[in-house]
């Protein structure tokens, strides 16, 4: 069942980490619908700059420094705040290792903590990753995966698959968090994210070819995904996790055009012999629901 969902003003919302890819597009749409946002950024990327150029232009923006290993930081970002969504990435100029992993479990520790000690927190939004769901074991035993799978932390460590490890134990972190300090969280796990300057570096594609062997290499436009994270917040019957995603890459030809995206620069591929059409063994069904009602250009003033 559902948890109960107790109505209040709900337009002060705050966004962390806002000065990652996601975070920023997830600000800009929060204004365009008319929230109040409070933008805590990390003070990584280009997106820094742009966030404070946001700033002169709407007096519903707050900009925020915050710090994963502050927690008073994150607590003055989203105090006042209804709702937070919370996005990890880290700074372009690292990569996923284990020590990164140890950086996003705290990260997501210290929000879920703050969010807990706010009295007007109604629901947090967590950023998580098909990752988080699909590497185990045993993986090839199973017919499809939906929300109720997890990726198993010792098969990542062993296989050295730090996104998956990070986003995994990150959100298990989030939901233990959440549950024992009666916080409303619900959690979008993601697709490969189609930001600008995504490239075949992004640690999301480790084990790619194997993804696309068992039918679970899905990828979603920064669009659907801003929209999917505002229409779960914005819901009243939402709960628990939800996959995200609008494009599967099941056949040689959509590998392809992937591979070209992620490097626009390279000769274009050739369709290679070993690859096969693969069957779908990934589905969003539940987040369909939640979509169907969605009004994208509604104003949250209206």
């Amino acid at each position: 069942m559902a948890p109960a969902f107790v109505h209040r003003d709900r337009n002060t919302v705050c966004v962390v980490d806002a000065s990652s890819r996601l975070g920023y597009s997830l600000v800009e749409r929060l204004l365009r619908r008319g929230y109040t946002v409070h933008a805590a950024a990390y003070n990584r990327g280009e997106s820094c700059g742009s966030l404070r150029r946001l700033l002169s232009e709407n007096r519903r923006l707050k900009l925020f420094e915050a710090d994963p290993f502050d927690y008073q930081s994150i607590v003055d970002a989203v105090k006042g705040c209804s709702g937070l969504f919370y996005t990890f990435e880290p700074p372009r100029d690292e990569s996923y290792d284990e020590l990164m992993v140890e950086v996003e479990v705290r990260s997501a520790h210290n929000v879920l903590e703050a969010c807990a000690q706010i009295d007007t927190m109604e629901r947090v939004v967590f950023a998580s990753s098909v990752t988080a769901i699909v590497w185990k074991e045993n993986r090839k035993l199973a017919l499809e995966f939906d929300e109720r799978e997890w990726s198993e932390p010792t098969f990542c460590r062993n296989n050295k698959l730090w996104h998956a490890l990070a986003k995994t134990l990150a959100e298990k972190t989030a939901w233990a968090l959440a549950m024992d300090r009666g916080v409303d969280m619900v959690s979008i796990n993601a697709g490969l994210e189609m930001l600008p300057g995504i490239s075949m570096t992004n640690p999301y594609l480790k084990g790619a070819m194997e993804m696309y062997q068992n039918g679970v290499l899905v990828t979603v436009d920064v669009d659907f995904l801003v929209n999917a994270h505002t229409a779960v917040y914005e819901s009243s019957s939402v709960y628990g996790r939800y996959l995200c995603f609008n494009n599967v890459i099941c056949r040689p030809l959509d590998a392809v055009k992937l591979a070209h995206v992620l490097s626009p620069n390279a000769p274009s591929p050739s369709i290679s012999d070993e690859l096969r059409v693969t069957q779908q063994r990934i589905h969003n069904k539940k987040l369909n629901n939640v979509m169907v009602d969605f009004d994208e250009g509604r104003h949250v003033a209206e």
